[in-house]
């Protein structure tokens, strides 16, 4: 079915919420949403609170988590894989705006936080402002800004050997290393979309699982603008863009630059672009470095793009919540 068209829903917030925050991230195991990191100065990690959403009651909680708590931090990713019940939170940017390469495990049964792996020699290079996404057995990771400037290699750990696997990298020429990307996996291929690579990229390339090949993608139709640090989901056959930063601030991450405030879809087997249109009369407006997730269809909840806070073009900080249903 050809999507073209989708309705933005603003959700009811109960209970004591994260407030408002960029940089952070969430992720969704069942009906639950789960928050973490973010800042509401800039470059000033707000806390190390895990927040829990339920989207059914649409009210929030603290949740009381024990073991290796992770310190605060921004520019941090967190994903799960389908069907698991565990929470995995990488890298990002602390206090003393030093990189981190921790990768930390949050079972949401026991509610214990596990550090899994850290250091020079174990994972990823330390980094922030990456990207993160799963299937049902990998978390993979990508780019980012490291120690020594934006990276472009992909990671993935997989929680069945507990191990992480390092892909071939792209040539740098053609996919230049990057903060801020989309990343998704559809069709057994991980998606690199768009970044911030010294300047806002529009290009699209992914990486063949069973071939363990680069490729750059030559895309059609109503092109979005190059951005960065967009919402980026996968809904059918189509990745689903919002917002971002199309233009970035003479301040960098001091200062706000331009956001959008747009939805496309890029269809995995046409590769052509479509603008969607949106219903309703609720939006989020312009706005970049947000949290998201995907939410799944089932339990009363709409299939969708779920877009949580971030920063508006006056570089204040929002913690309102959004569904981008189709």
């Amino acid at each position: 079915m050809a999507l073209t068209q989708g309705k933005w829903l603003k959700l009811d917030q109960n209970g004591t919420n994260p407030g408002a925050r960029s940089s952070h991230s969430i992720t969704i195991i069942g009906d639950k949403v789960y928050a973490f990191g973010g800042e509401f100065a800039p470059r000033v990690p707000v806390d190390n609170k895990l927040y829990m959403f339920d989207l059914n009651d649409q009210t929030w909680s603290v949740v009381e988590a024990t073991g290796d708590i992770p310190p605060p931090r921004v520019g941090v990713t967190m994903a799960s894989t389908e069907g698991n019940q565990t929470i995995y939170v990488f890298g990002g940017r602390d206090a003393t705006h030093k990189e981190l390469n921790e990768l930390y495990s949050f079972d949401t049964r026991t509610c214990t936080w596990s550090l899994i792996s850290s250091g020079d020699n174990s994972g990823p290079p330390h980094r922030s402002y990456h990207s993160m996404t799963a299937d049902d057995r990998r978390v993979y990771v990508f780019g980012g800004c490291g120690n020594s400037g934006r990276l472009n290699d992909l990671w993935a750990y997989d929680v069945v050997d507990k191990k992480w696997i390092k892909f071939p990298e792209p040539e740098h020429e053609k996919c230049k290393p990057r903060g801020g990307p989309g990343l998704v996996v559809a069709k057994g291929k991980i998606w690199v979309v768009y970044g911030f690579s010294g300047e806002e990229a529009d290009d699209v390339h992914y990486f063949d699982l069973s071939q363990e090949k680069w490729v750059q993608v030559e895309t059609t139709g109503k092109k979005p603008t190059a951005r960065s640090v967009f919402s980026c989901t996968v809904i059918g056959d189509y990745i689903v863009i919002f917002g971002g930063e199309i233009d970035p601030s003479d301040l960098g991450h001091l200062g706000a630059g331009q956001f959008a405030g747009d939805v496309y879809a890029l269809n995995t087997e046409t590769l052509e672009w479509k603008k969607l249109e949106e219903n309703g009369d609720e939006h989020p407006g312009p706005r970049g470095w947000c949290a998201f997730a995907s939410v799944k269809e089932g339990g009363g909840k709409k299939k969708g793009l779920l877009v949580y806070g971030g920063n508006s073009p006056s570089n204040d900080r929002l913690n309102d919540m959004y569904l981008f249903t189709t």
